[in-house]
């Protein structure tokens, strides 16, 4: 079964695997199982030959390692034998991990160099490749052609992420003073809080990270290379510097490489550097040191795609040392920067810590001057600190954040983390990446020029003069349409489902999707017309033909290339069917055509065709027209621009694409604010200085010829400029500038796996317009946020005014601690949720975004919460007074006391539905029936207390009567009723500022 067919060497073996031949498996099972052994350093098994190539230890027989292959491929065929092969061989965990790199491969610029003189730097030749041993020395010497893993956050760092905030510190240092004075029920309470925010942020995020993952692609496992003179295929992380690639069309490039030879050789090069087209390459060496990525003709790089053509190339960077590697580095030194309202909610918590350290000292030093005992007031003083946090805060924070992550998700937008919600409400400049974002990344017709007839194409339809027509009412389009698709190196196959599956470039498929949209049945008309022979386009000439057999045994010939060339060579032209001469003025006219297509950064295509019998195939042809195509344009991105601008975000588009097809595609899509569109080009970019990029930045619309590099330094500068940043994209390129923005989109379907893993926020289906509908939900929740903290605040305010009052006053401590952590919890959780479900205010999407800088509580609101505080504690104070005069300082005034500030603050959530509108205007707040149900529910919670004598006994309180009741509802009552007759006064007072304010008229000219 096995034949050792070269042993004269020791440590290498060339081994006859009969049942190799035309099995993949067996060879992953013998290159992956071979592998693990530790005296083996290198395999590669061909299932063509049937041939096993073991570099081994030279300790060992080859004997030994024949018997070891034979074992392995009786697992093949036995997979029960599996486990007594492993128990022989002395394992490792990888043979990746078993090599380490002993130096840096030199870097140059291969790209100005002859290819001989980058084969004789690697000893190797075009046509036998490197030798074994030497690939194995260069993998041994300069590591393995893998990269590193883009680091994803694990289930521990999320977990740990939830109790990072200030606010849940706090509440945490809480706690822990609450035991220290005896309160572990307090402890336990706060404590749970802290864990239940806990478990819906790490519950959410996880739920987002796992459907993210999922839409992971598998890469390219297995490369073509030519060593020994033989083609063989290796595993990519196998391929060594030095290596001869194998490039064929729909293969991925396993390594930086320089071209050697290349046979019509064009790769999509979209995913490294943004440009849309495939590149044709070419073997020459160029001149120049300073020629940037996507203008480096005759160099592959790792990850791009063979889109056709075939050649062959020596590879000059494997591993980290390649641009994507470079790229990977970049994402690890790009940092993320915090949100907004992370920001925020922390200044909050330090705020929140003085404020209590102030409360806890004032009102233990007025305890002790009226003489209270020094054990109560540290007990009372440090409870009543413990009040002044809003516990409910993290949970309503992060419960409204974890709600607008799933009802995201929804429309296909999947959110990694919570802050990234908030933050796409408050973002000011978002950066879109054109290729795969803006637009489709494939090739479409969208403009003809047939007969003098201007015809667009658009959502498959052809339209002259805003109608429609039928193609096959136009006997000069269809023609044109005929030839594109004889003329056309796609090969075309129909499925089961009626629809055709193309294999081809970008371009020839986007000429026979335009037939498909004509009505034209493909295959018949190919069958028709029999392809005899194809002469191909050259270094020196940009022309295509195909010469077809007819029925009749007629030669027709299809021609197409450069409008100019193609031009040269007809003496007709199709007129309304008929064929007339071609005149110095049509010449004139379809240069013009020409050049006002490729103004629109058109990818412009002539085509001719002939019928004759000579040998001049490509002569005395008569002309068709022009087809103009170009990558389109999303559906509803235009639309999308203008609603981002209508919400006050400046749009920029970034691009890997020549300035003229970035400025072209950009005027349409109306990207430019201002009258004039500005554009820069990466040549000038690279000459600022980073205070002048920060200075320019706000101002260009469009970044053009662009690098993975000059993307993280736009956002970068932006972000100097004071800009909150979101970053789309879809490439390996746009990854360091997704992570460094505040939050970064990646394309679900379309996208890479290194832009998906470090991006903040992924769209499932490609669909850039959903992004309008996040903007909007992040505005919102942040805006209900803060209601929620405005409620927060001046209800646990009003706690403190009631106690710090009391004990001024020597009337004893209306509430005792647990009352006091009931009170933040019945009334602040709930209620405070219900507010962050408020619905969308209508011009949520018509008012600039806030500046980062702006406080979630502002200057503003402070005298307002002030003021509603001190309106509820007087109330509170008052029924209080009431159940002294009647009760005594005792449990039964407490209760009052008690009841009717928790009353007060329930009220409380109504008002604080809006800043402006008071309910009783006939202005109706939207219904929002979660604010209902807690404000219900809250109360039914309160009855319970008063009913069931164990709570009763917790909270130490005691029944009511009827007056004490209606007391209570009137203490209630009056701060809401008090607080929405002021909202009716500004109000009031904002308008008639406004009616009194000088109008100024603008007058455009």
């Amino acid at each position: 079964m096995i034949q050792a067919i070269h042993t004269k060497v020791k440590g290498r073996g060339r081994y006859k695997v009969k049942l190799l031949e035309n099995s993949p498996d067996l060879q992953r099972l013998l290159e992956r199982s071979l592998s693990q052994n530790q005296d083996i350093n290198y395999v590669a098994a061909n299932p063509l030959t049937g041939n096993v190539l073991v570099l081994f230890n030279s300790e060992i027989s080859h004997r030994q390692i024949a018997t070891l292959i034979q074992e392995i491929v009786l697992t093949h065929s036995q997979p029960k034998n599996l486990d007594k092969v492993k128990s022989k061989l002395k394992t490792k965990k990888t043979f990746a991990k078993s090599i380490i790199p002993t130096a840096d491969p030199k870097i140059e610029n291969w790209h100005t160099q002859e290819t001989n003189e980058v084969l004789a730097s690697f000893n190797t030749s075009k046509i036998s490749g490197l030798s074994s041993e030497l690939a194995t020395a260069n993998l041994q010497k300069y590591g393995l052609n893998i990269l590193s893993e883009t680091a994803t956050r694990s289930q521990l760092n999320m977990l740990v992420e939830q109790f990072k905030s200030l606010p849940v510190a706090l509440l945490g240092v809480a706690a822990g003073v609450s035991i220290c004075t005896g309160g572990v029920v307090d402890a336990i309470v706060i404590m749970g809080v802290v864990g239940l925010n806990a478990a819906i942020g790490y519950f959410t995020e996880s739920q987002s990270e796992r459907i993210i993952q999922s839409l992971k692609n598998r890469g390219q496992t297995s490369t073509w290379v030519i060593r020994d003179s033989t083609k063989i295929e290796v595993p990519t992380e196998n391929v060594a510097l030095g290596d001869i690639l194998v490039l064929q069309p729909g293969s991925y490039v396993a390594a930086d490489t320089r071209i050697i030879a290349a046979d019509y050789l064009s790769i999509d090069e979209s995913a490294l550097t943004g440009e849309s087209l495939p590149v044709n390459k070419t073997a020459e060496s160029l001149t120049g040191q300073e020629i940037a990525l996507g203008d480096r003709l005759n160099m592959a790089y790792k990850g791009t795609l063979v889109t056709s053509g075939q050649g062959l190339a020596v590879a000059v960077a494997i591993g980290k040392f390649t641009e994507m590697g470079k790229i990977q580095q970049l994402v690890g030194e790009a940092t993320a920067m915090d949100t907004p309202l992370a920001k925020q909610l922390d200044k909050v918590g330090s705020q929140l810590v003085m404020l209590s350290m102030g409360i806890c000292g004032l009102v233990f030093g007025m305890g002790m001057m009226r003489g209270y005992g020094l054990v109560q007031m540290l007990t009372s003083s440090i409870s009543l600190a413990v009040a002044a946090v809003p516990e409910g805060l993290p949970t309503i924070a992060t419960t409204t954040l974890a709600l607008g992550i799933q009802d995201m998700r929804k429309n296909n937008i999947l959110v990694r983390s919570l802050n990234a919600v908030e933050a796409l409400g408050s973002v000011q400049t978002i950066c879109l990446d054109k290729t795969g974002t803006i637009t489709e990344n494939r090739m479409s017709v969208v403009e003809i020029q047939a007969n003098t007839t201007q015809i667009s194409v658009v959502d498959n339809k052809f339209i002259v003069n805003g109608e429609d027509i039928n193609p096959y009412s136009c006997d000069d389009l269809l023609k044109l349409i005929h030839v594109s698709v004889l003329c056309n190196e796609s090969e075309v196959k129909p499925s089961a489902n009626g629809e055709y599956l193309l294999t081809g470039s970008a371009t020839e498929n986007a000429l026979i999707y335009l037939a498909i949209a004509a009505g034209v049945n493909v295959v018949d008309l190919r069958a028709k017309y029999s392809l005899w022979q194809t002469n191909f386009r050259s270094e020196n000439r940009n022309i295509m033909s195909t010469i077809h057999e007819t029925d009749d045994q007629q030669k027709f010939v299809a021609v197409k290339g450069n409008p100019a060339e193609v031009v040269q060579i007809c003496q007709w032209r199709l007129k309304h069917g008929q064929i007339v001469p071609l005149t110095a003025a049509d010449r004139q006219a379809i240069a013009i055509a020409n050049d006002r297509m490729a103004g629109k950064a058109l990818r412009v295509l002539g085509l001719a065709y002939a019928t004759n019998n000579g040998d001049e195939h490509e002569s005395d042809l008569t002309w068709l027209g022009l087809v103009g195509m170009a990558d389109p344009i999303r559906i509803g991105v235009k639309e999308l621009i203008a609603d981002f601008h209508q919400a006050g975000i400046d749009t920029v588009m970034i691009t890997g694409d020549q300035s003229p097809t970035a400025y072209a595609i950009a005027k349409e899509l109306q990207l430019n604010r201002d009258q004039q569109l500005e554009i820069l080009d990466s040549t000038d970019l690279n000459r600022l200085t980073p205070e002048a990029m920060t200075a320019l930045s706000d101002k260009v619309d469009v970044f053009a010829r662009i690098s993975p590099s000059n993307k993280l330094q736009i956002v970068q500068a932006l972000q100097r400029a004071g800009k909150v940043v979101a970053m789309t994209g879809d490439g390996i390129n746009d990854a360091p500038a997704l992570k460094a923005a505040q939050v970064g989109v990646a394309m679900g379907k379309g996208g890479t796996d290194v832009a998906r893993e470090v991006a903040d926020i992924v769209l499932a289906d490609d669909r850039l317009e959903t992004m309008i509908i996040a903007v909007s939900r992040g505005r919102t929740i942040y805006n209900n946020i803060r209601k929620s903290v405005h409620f927060l605040l001046s209800t646990n305010l009003s706690e403190i005014m009631v106690m710090t009052s009391a004990i001024a006053l020597g009337i004893g401590e209306p509430l005792n601690a647990i009352q006091l952590l009931w009170l933040n919890l019945v009334t602040d959780i709930f209620p405070g949720l219900s507010l962050a479900m408020e619905a969308p205010e209508p011009e949520v999407l018509s008012q600039p975004p806030r500046s980062p800088e702006t406080p979630i509580i502002k200057n503003s609101d402070l005298g307002r919460i002030a003021g509603e505080s001190a309106i509820i504690s007087l109330s509170t104070l008052a029924a209080y007074g009431y159940a002294i005069a009647k009760y005594g300082i005792s449990p039964r005034a407490s209760t009052v006391a008690f009841l009717s500030l928790t009353s007060a603050q329930l009220l409380h959530t109504i008002s604080s539905r809006s800043e402006k509108h008071s309910i009783f205007n006939s202005e109706k707040l939207p219904p929002n029936p979660y604010l209902n149900a807690a404000v219900v529910g809250s109360f039914a919670i309160q009855i319970l207390a008063l009913t069931i004598p164990q709570l009763r006994s917790l909270l130490k309180i005691t029944p009511i009567n009827l007056v004490d009741s209606l007391v209570i509802g009137s203490a209630a009552f009056v701060p809401l009723l008090i607080n929405e007759s002021t909202k009716n006064m500004r109000l009031n007072q904002q308008l008639n500022s406004a009616t009194t304010e000088p109008k100024i008229i603008a007058i455009a000219h």
